[in-house]
C-alpha cells in the first residue's frame, strides 16, 4: 500500500520489470546447474514430440504433431518429432527443454533409453503427456510416477463436462469454471490427486462410463524428481487438435514444462473456498473505505478506485494456509492483508496487520512478495517465480503462530516472523486491497485450509 502515491526509482523499476520476463531455463545436460537459468521469456526453446506406439495407434497422432509444431511457431519454441527410441540418449535429450509423449502406447523405450530419460528429468527436463501417454510403459515405475496415473479403461466417445479446478495455471487460465467438450474419456488405475496438482477433473454425472467414484482428474501437473511433468487426458480425436481451447491448453502445458511460465504444481487438498467466483460467496465479504471490486462473468474480482479493502468478515483465522490467484496488467498496486482486527476502516489493517504486497516497481520492501515496509522478498527467487504482467500468479500465505511464509507459484520467497507486541498474526481477518483509480488488479479462487495443529477457535468457513 502506497499511502502517498507512486515513489518509483527508475533504475530499480527497470530491473524489476526485466525480472518479470526472465527466469527459469531447461537443463541442457549435466553441465547445467538447474532448469532455472534462462528459458523464461526466451524465444529459442526446443521441444521433442515422441509418438512411438507398441499397442493401439491413434489416427490423430499426425494432427497432434502438426498442432504442437504450430504452437511452437506461436510460442517461440522449436519442435522436432520422432518415433525412434534411439533419440533417448543423454546427449540428444540435453538439447530439449521438454519431451511430449503424444499418445504413445505400450513398451516404447529399452532399459538404456529409460535410464537416459530418467537422468534428463532429474537434471531439470520437462515432460508433457497427452492422452494415451497414460497407456505407456506399465512396467517402468519411474514413468508411472512421472505420468501420474496409468490408463485403465474408457467408454465410447461422448460429450462431458470438465470442472476446471485451477484457473491460474497457463494450461487452464483461458478456460471458464466448466469446459464442455467431446472426447474419449479415460478411467485411470489410481487417482493422482495426492501426488500431483489437479488442474481439471471430469464431472462423472455429465456422461456415462466414469469409474472413479466422482473424483476423476483429467489434467494435472507436478514437480517430479527435479523435473516438471504435465499430463492431459484430452486429445483422442483428430478434431481435438483444431479446437482453439485444446490448443491453448496444450500450449500452456508445454510453456510450463519448459519453464516459460510459472505455476504452483504442489498437491492441493483440504482447502475451503472463501470466494469461489460467485455472487453468493461474496456475502461474507465487506468493503472498507472508498472504491470497490467488480465481479466479472468469469468469476474474477477486479479492483476499482481506493484506498480501500474488501475483507472477509464472517470470521478471523489463526493458523492457516491461504491461497489465491492474482493478475496485474502492469505496474498496478494491490496487496493481501492478514492478521488485522475486524474494522470498517482500511487503515486499521495497515496499522494492526500485515500486507503482502503486489506492485512491480517500488523499493524492495514494498514490491511484489514483500511484507510491506517490513521485509523484502528474496528478489532473485521472486523474479524467477513471477509471471509477467497479464498472466496469473498464485500466492500461498502460510501463517503459523507469529511466523508468515509466502510462496509465489509454489516457490518460497519470504519468511517473516512478527516481533511487534502491538501486532499479532495469531488471530485476525483477511482482506484484499483496492489501491486507487490507476490500479486494476484481479483476484480469483480465494481459499483457505486451517492447519489443525495450531488451529484457533473460530466459526467454520463455507463448506466445512
Amino acid at each position: 500500500m502506497r499511502a502517498k502515491g507512486r515513489t518509483v526509482t527508475a533504475v530499480l523499476g527497470a530491473a524489476l520489470l526485466i525480472g518479470c520476463v526472465s527466469g527459469p531455463a531447461a537443463s541442457k545436460g549435466p553441465e547445467s546447474e538447474s532448469k532455472e537459468a534462462d528459458v523464461k521469456g526466451r524465444a529459442d526453446g526446443r521441444v521433442l514430440v515422441f509418438s512411438k506406439t507398441a499397442g493401439f495407434r491413434h489416427d490423430s497422432i499426425p494432427d497432434g504433431i502438426a498442432a504442437v509444431k504450430d504452437l511452437g511457431a506461436e510460442g517461440g519454441f522449436t519442435v522436432d518429432a520422432t518415433e525412434d527410441g534411439a533419440a533417448f540418449t543423454s546427449r540428444n535429450l540435453a538439447k530439449y527443454d521438454a519431451v511430449v509423449f503424444l499418445s504413445t502406447t505400450g513398451d516404447v523405450l529399452n532399459e538404456a533409453q529409460q535410464r537416459a530419460f530418467e537422468g534428463y528429468i532429474q537434471r531439470g527436463g520437462g515432460y508433457v503427456g497427452v492422452h494415451a501417454a497414460a497407456d505407456t510403459e506399465y512396467d517402468w515405475a519411474f514413468y508411472g510416477g512421472l505420468a501420474g496415473a496409468y490408463f485403465q479403461s474408457h467408454p465410447a466417445i461422448q460429450p462431458a463436462r470438465i470442472d476446471v479446478e485451477d484457473r491460474a495455471h497457463p494450461a487452464t487460465s483461458h478456460l471458464g469454471e466448466a469446459w464442455d467438450r467431446t472426447d474419449e474419456w479415460y478411467n485411470y488405475r489410481s487417482n493422482p490427486r495426492d501426488r500431483a496438482h489437479v488442474l481439471a477433473s471430469l464431472d462423472e454425472s455429465s456422461y456415462t462410463g466414469g469409474t472413479m467414484n466422482g473424483d476423476h482428474p483429467i489434467a494435472w501437473c507436478q514437480n517430479y524428481q527435479g523435473g516438471r511433468a504435465f499430463y492431459t487426458g484430452v486429445g483422442h480425436t483428430k478434431e481435438s487438435y483444431a479446437d482453439p481451447a485444446v490448443r491453448q491448453h496444450l500450449l500452456g502445458g508445454v510453456r510450463w514444462a519448459i519453464g516459460a511460465a510459472e505455476a504452483d504444481c504442489r498437491p492441493e487438498n483440504g482447502y475451503q473456498p472463501l470466494f469461489d467466483g460467485t455472487e453468493a460467496s461474496l456475502s461474507a465479504w465487506k468493503q472498507a473505505g472508498p472504491g470497490s471490486f467488480t465481479l466479472g462473468d468469469d468469476g474474477t474480482l477486479t479492483s476499482s478506485g481506493g484506498l480501500g479493502m474488501l475483507w472477509y468478515g464472517d470470521s478471523g483465522f489463526g493458523s492457516y494456509s491461504l491461497k489465491l490467484d492474482w493478475k496485474a496488467a502492469g505496474d498496478d498496486n494491490s496487496g493481501v492483508f492478514v492478521g488485522f482486527p475486524a474494522s470498517d476502516d482500511p487503515w486499521s489493517a495497515v496499522n494492526n496487520g500485515y500486507e503482502i504486497q503486489i506492485d512491480a516497481t517500488d523499493t524492495p520492501d514494498r514490491t511484489t512478495g514483500s511484507v510491506y515496509s517490513f521485509q523484502s522478498a528474496d528478489i532473485k527467487k521472486r523474479d524467477r517465480a513471477l509471471n509477467p504482467p497479464g498472466e496469473w500468479n498464485t500466492y500461498e500465505i502460510r501463517v503459523e503462530g507469529e511466523r508468515l511464509r509466502l510462496y509465489l507459484n509454489g516457490v518460497k520467497i519470504n519468511d517473516f516472523t512478527n516481533t511487534d507486541p502491538a501486532r499479532s498474526l495469531r488471530d485476525g481477518h483477511i482482506g484484499i486491497q483496492n489501491h486507487g483509480a490507476d490500479d486494476q488488479v484481479s483476484f480469483r479462487d480465494i481459499r483457505i485450509k486451517e492447519l489443525p495443529e495450531k488451529a484457533s477457535t473460530r466459526s467454520a468457513p463455507p463448506g466445512d
